[in-house]
């Protein structure tokens, strides 16, 4: 990035309550200061999933903050400008996207839903504990790219490749 600001990365789902919210947390804890992440969905369920904030206070990550809220404000006029904008549930992917001011970069990283996940609270609580740590690995390759793969011709081949890691 050329710029002083943090590298502004929304990763987007559904219902902005889980695999997003994850993403956001941990974004946020890794960056570095180099990264400002956040996290929306095409229709939020109001709040994380609780199991989403378990997972990251057990990971000693902070939670203050997140909240579950609609794509549509990061589409205003008056919403930070976005760097890259990842989804992060095939829903999402599939969906019409607002027009994203600035012409983000964008890829599509996959992953399973552990809100589906059914069954005892140990098995509930390990899929998002399976989840979270996947989100982890693909973005510890994020910011530990170098400049050059962050830079704006750059970040969305960068982005896209990590989907296959």
């Amino acid at each position: 990035m050329t710029t002083d600001r943090p590298l502004h990365v929304l990763f987007l789902c559904t219902h902005n309550s889980a695999r997003s919210v994850l993403a956001e947390a941990l974004l946020n804890h890794l960056g570095r200061g180099r990264f400002k992440a956040f996290s929306a969905g095409s229709h939020p369920r109001g709040q994380p999933h609780p199991l989403a904030l378990r997972v990251l206070r057990e990971a000693g990550i902070a939670t203050d903050g997140l909240a579950s809220k609609s794509w549509d404000v990061f589409g205003a006029p008056d919403a930070p400008p976005m760097d890259l904008v990842i989804t992060v549930c095939d829903n999402a992917a599939g969906e019409i996207c607002p027009f994203w001011p600035g012409q983000p970069a964008t890829a599509h990283w996959g992953y399973p839903d552990p809100s589906a996940i059914e069954g005892d609270e140990a098995a509930r609580v390990d899929a998002f504990r399976r989840t979270m740590l996947a989100i982890r690995q693909r973005l510890e390759l994020l910011v530990n790219l170098p400049p050059h793969a962050l830079e704006r011709m750059s970040l969305q081949r960068s982005a896209r490749e990590l989907a296959g890691r």
